[in-house]
């Protein structure tokens, strides 16, 4: 099943910040793919659905600790 998500979803990723587009679920073995629209570059990219955090939203109080990849992996080496 393919959902295409509209409005699309400002997501981090382990490759920098992009927009989700469309999710794509393959049933209850395998996990759901993201397909997001990276801001830097426009490129297309595929993720699991483990590799994408929400982006912060103050207007929603959504993801308000900033969790990103930077800072798992910072928060990794202490």
């Amino acid at each position: 099943m393919i959902l295409q998500l509209e409005p699309s979803i400002l997501v981090e990723t382990p490759l920098g910040t992009g927009q989700a587009m469309f999710i794509i679920d393959y049933g209850m073995h395998q996990n759901t793919c993201w397909v997001v629209a990276l801001q830097k570059d426009g490129v297309i990219k595929h993720f699991d659905c483990n590799d994408v955090i929400l982006s912060t939203n103050y207007t929603y109080g959504m993801n308000l600790r900033k969790n990103n990849f930077n800072n798992k992996e910072k928060s990794a080496d202490r």
